[in-house]
């Protein structure tokens, strides 16, 4: 098998990658603007680049570096996003769960602590996804793939018991279930109902106002007093290890083929039954577990044709079949820009999460609640419209049940585990 690369593909390939990581710091910074939005925008403009690069760059390497630029994106965000969900509480899908411990590391004056461990955690699992691909492409087009999708029910209905388990051990079990069946029929609404969406700049996702409402805003709205936020210096370089990191590499080979076990829900399950004892050990998992889902999603893609996120059915609407098989260069090139993806995306959280703290080192916390929740209000109706703001405050109400049980928010992850059921 021939898996040569040429040394002028790869190099395009890094140059789109670093264009793309600069792009994964924007979408991973501002809340509302998600990293699926960017791919969209780039398959519609992939046309107009191939147009403008022609006669400077081979046509036939065009798409793939398109790809590299979505790739490195999502790598960058999948760190970077940690940042705003432990400063200002703002969460996506692949955070929303983090955004308790992350803001009560913020409390303690260990901000930067819950950064780093993110970021180690996404170094880890990244590094391990990139290795694993290849091998664990081979398995897949061996056979693995067809058992995968005859047992993902049962996997998804096995992962359920288990949240609900863990809330039978804490007392919590008929509110768990509530939050949970309401949070499931709250996501199902939002996937599967024509419901409008639109807001100033056209037609966006209300998977933003739903999370929003069922994890950022009850945090924010429980903890507004007057006091500012203590010192958050920089003096732990590595509150943890590389254990979380290499439990996230493990659930995040799971999370990576079966739809709904986010990247919260994996680490929740590996806490279940290896408990993590700090809320440091958690943030590491779920960060691992996410971006090694946005690694391994390539060999979804590379194997069964279908995507599980945003970015990568986009790199398959442009690519189309150069992608599938073992190996190909389009797939190695896309592992090239994950991993520049990954050192950068490492640098820029540390740097991004140091400029942070010292912002809200001279805020009171009411006022950056106040400002923050404004934000987002914005936000959800400049990109959803009006019936955003009905399913922000929906959810909302859902996202204070288990504040006021002081339970955990794993359960809201119904959201998106029961619509992969039923559907």
């Amino acid at each position: 098998m021939n898996v040569s690369v040429e040394p002028v593909s790869i190099l395009t390939a890094i140059a789109f990658s670093i264009l793309g990581s600069a792009m994964g710091l924007f979408t991973g910074l501002v809340p509302g603007i998600h990293v699926n939005t960017l791919a969209s925008m780039l398959v519609v403009a992939s046309p107009g680049i191939s147009a403008a690069l022609q006669g400077a760059l081979p046509e036939s390497q065009i798409p793939t570096d398109v790809c590299c630029m979505i790739m490195s994106a999502s790598v960058v965000h999948s760190y970077v996003d940690f940042v705003p969900s432990v400063f200002i509480g703002a969460p996506d899908a692949d955070t929303a769960v983090s955004v308790l411990p992350g803001h009560r590391m913020l409390l303690d004056g260990r901000g930067m602590a819950a950064v780093r461990s993110a970021a180690i955690g996404s170094l880890i699992g990244c590094s391990a996804a990139i290795l694993l691909a290849v091998p664990m492409q081979y398995v897949m087009m061996t056979g693995a793939s067809d058992i995968l999708d005859q047992v993902t029910k049962a996997v998804l209905i096995l992962v359920v018991g288990i949240l609900m388990y863990n809330e039978y051990r804490k007392n919590q079990l008929l509110f768990g279930a509530i939050a949970f069946l309401l949070s499931g029929a709250m996501g199902y609404a939002v996937m599967e109902l024509p419901i409008p969406s639109d807001g100033l700049f056209g037609e966006g996702t209300l998977l933003m106002p739903m999370l929003t409402g069922l994890f950022g805003l009850p945090t924010m709205l429980m903890s507004s007093d007057g006091a500012k936020f203590p010192r958050q210096p920089d003096k732990e370089k590595d509150p943890v290890g590389i254990v979380p990191g290499l439990k996230g590499v493990l659930m995040g080979s799971v999370a990576g083929w079966f739809p709904g076990i986010t990247s919260t829900v994996g680490a929740t399950v590996s806490a279940t039954i290896l408990p993590d004892r700090t809320p440091e050990r958690f943030i590491s998992t779920v960060a691992s577990i996410g971006t090694v889902t946005s690694v391994l999603s390539l060999v979804t893609l590379s194997v069964s044709g279908s995507g599980r996120s945003g970015t990568v059915i986009a790199i398959g609407d442009i690519l189309g079949d150069s992608i599938r098989g073992i190996m190909t260069e389009p797939f190695l090139l896309l592992l090239v820009s994950a991993a520049v993806g990954s050192a950068l995306g490492y640098a820029l959280t540390i740097w991004s999460g140091r400029m942070m703290a010292s912002f809200v080192e001279r805020l009171r916390q009411d006022l950056l609640n106040k400002a923050v929740i404004a934000f987002l209000i914005i936000m959800v109706l400049l990109t959803t419209g009006f019936w955003g703001m009905v399913i922000m405050v929906a959810s909302l109400l859902i996202g204070f049940i288990p504040v006021s049980c002081e339970d955990g928010k794993t359960v809201l992850c119904g959201c998106l585990m029961l619509p992969a059921i039923i559907m």
